[in-house]
């Protein structure tokens, strides 16, 4: 074989900035979705995938179905409001919800290092099954493997979710419109800052907890008040900055929102202006973000304001035809400046 042919069989890894994966490329800002555009959609690419979607909505039959997975590394295991196990329940069922799916059945794959000890695990797998049985969903399927103590970080989680999309529902991020309302469901940051705490070892006057909870409640009260949602997503990794971005790049407009509409608790504000974080850029596990038609927003407004995880509710801003592709925030000043991605890593191990 000559070396022409030879080269014709090689699948080359795309050129980046970067010859090592960085902790940041795990970070939901700039290097994670040069990681996954360059490397993982260049090669897996088809029309499922290219929606950029928090699930893949799949035809079978006459049922739609929403299908995603994910894995969870968060450090430290046990966190103030939760654990790894809740969380990962939580967050399969919030990527089916942001499809406008009905979660039913999850799989939990464990990887485990040696001399976790066994009651944290009894823990997390109690908290799993509360988490499911009041999201009514089951836990059907998983594997469990054991790595040498050291070749691990005590415990991993990977789950894969399926539900099923009413008719009617159409939920995608390249359906944004120009002149849609963005609506965010509440106090942004709090996990990120729970976990930091927890990290750390850092004490404040008040008790910070992580806002992990099940969506898919809230997605079907929105939807009861009204079909007219276009996009949905739950700002986890990246904060609601990243998660806006993505947006705007998967759709093709323009974003456009208010720094003083953004709800951040105080305690949470102040933990960000000492360890000087951004609190826009910080994940997030029990909200999420809403673009409607503007003729719906009031009414999807009132359906969210009668559920618990949705009485904070409010509109941040608008979808427009100016920066396409870019977002936008008006300070408390009255400028404006470009919001971007976030381009390393503020708080690693998050989720």
């Amino acid at each position: 074989m000559n070396e022409e042919n030879l080269n014709n069989l090689i699948c080359p890894i795309p050129k980046s900035d970067y010859d090592r994966v960085l902790l940041a490329h795990g970070g939901g800002g700039t290097l994670s979705h040069q990681l996954i555009t360059k490397i993982f959609f260049s090669q897996f690419q088809n029309e499922f995938l290219n929606e950029q979607h928090d699930s893949a909505v799949l035809n079978i039959g006459k049922s739609r179905i929403a299908f995603t997975t994910d894995s969870y590394v968060v450090s430290p295991i046990f966190f103030p409001g939760g654990n790894i196990g809740g969380l990962s329940v939580n967050g399969t069922i919030n990527d089916l919800a942001m499809a406008g799916a009905k979660p039913l059945f999850i799989s939990s794959s464990f990887i485990i290092e040696e001399g976790l000890e066994i009651d944290d695990l009894w823990q997390i797998v109690l908290s799993m099954k509360q988490c499911a049985e009041a999201s009514g969903v089951k836990i059907v399927t998983g594997d469990t493997k054991v790595v040498d103590k050291g070749k691990g970080d005590k415990l991993f989680i990977n789950t894969s979710g399926i539900g099923i999309i009413p008719d009617g529902v159409n939920i995608a991020p390249k359906n944004c419109k120009e002149g849609d309302k963005i609506i965010l469901s509440g106090k942004i940051a709090e996990h990120g800052i729970a976990i930091m705490s927890a990290r750390e070892g850092l004490t404040f006057e008040t008790t910070l907890k992580s806002d992990t909870a099940p969506l898919h409640t809230l997605v079907e009260k929105m939807l009861e008040a009204s079909k007219e949602i276009h996009a949905l997503r739950d700002p986890t990794r990246g904060g609601i900055a990243s998660t806006l971005n993505e947006i705007a790049s998967t759709a093709n407009v323009g974003i456009l929102f208010e720094e003083e509409s953004i709800p951040i608790a105080e305690e949470v504000r102040g933990a960000c202006e000492i360890l000087g974080l951004d609190p826009l850029y910080i994940a997030n596990e029990g909200k999420l973000i809403a673009f409607v038609d503007p003729l719906a927003a009031k009414t999807i407004l009132e359906a969210m304001h009668s559920c618990e995880l949705g009485k904070e509710a409010l509109i941040i801003g608008e979808v427009t035809s100016e920066n396409k592709g870019s977002v936008v925030m008006k300070t408390s000043i009255g400028s404006k400046r470009i919001v971007q991605m976030i381009s390393g890593e503020q708080l690693p191990r998050i989720c």
